[in-house]
Order: structure tokens, then sequence, then C-alpha cells
């Protein structure tokens, strides 16, 4: 596996369309994600608000994986988060740039890092 030094250089590595996808997500990510650091977690970017680790890209063969921790705990009118196992991790694959819904994404992002409601 190719280590990369940078988000920057792991999205911009990637074969089309997928750096077009990874690079419209960047923005979206450290607008969403006020105070959150980017940096590479097991070999992919992840983003973190504290130590606790928040959402995570990885690219694939013909696809990007957006991963959201507590996605099962967020609001989806869309549907198209997936949980992928008991941790409350959810996932969304993105094979096209049109898949990329800025404003849905931020509302993902910040239902996942709000204070639980009391």
């Amino acid at each position: 596996m190719h280590r990369y030094a940078t988000v920057e250089e792991y999205v911009s590595a990637q074969p089309q369309p997928l750096c077009d996808i990874g690079h419209a997500l960047l923005p979206v990510l450290s607008g969403a994600l006020t105070g959150a650091e980017a940096s590479l977690w097991h070999g992919h970017p992840t983003w973190r608000v504290g130590r606790r680790p928040v959402c995570a890209l990885k690219a694939y063969t013909r696809h990007v994986s957006f991963e959201l921790w507590g996605g099962d705990a967020v609001e989806d009118p869309s549907g198209r988060l997936k949980p992928v196992d008991g941790g409350g991790r959810s996932v969304v694959k993105l094979r096209t740039l049109e898949d990329v819904d800025p404003e849905l994404f931020a509302g993902w992002l910040r239902g996942a890092t709000s204070p639980p409601q009391q």
C-alpha cells in the first residue's frame, strides 16, 4: 500500500472521478467541522474533534466511501447513510461528483458532532 504524507496528497493521487469527489468533499468537511483536525489514520484521511474520529474517506477502485462515526444517531432524510457495524459507524458510497451533496453532508456532520439532547 502506498503511504501518503498528507490528506491532500491522498486525494490528489486517486484516479478520476475519485479525485474530483475527494476535492469536492474537502471544503465541505473543513467548513462543517470547525476545529477538527484532518490527518491520515490507518492510511486514510480522517477528521477528528479532539481524540474522537468523526469521519473518514477511503478510495476504492470505483467509489469513495464516506464514513461517519455516530451516523446511527444522525438524522438522514435521504436514507443514504448505511450502517456498517454495531459501533454506530455509517457509510455512503460516492461514485460520481453528483453524489456529493454539500448541504446533506454538512447536516450529517453537524448531527455527528452535536452534543446529545437531554
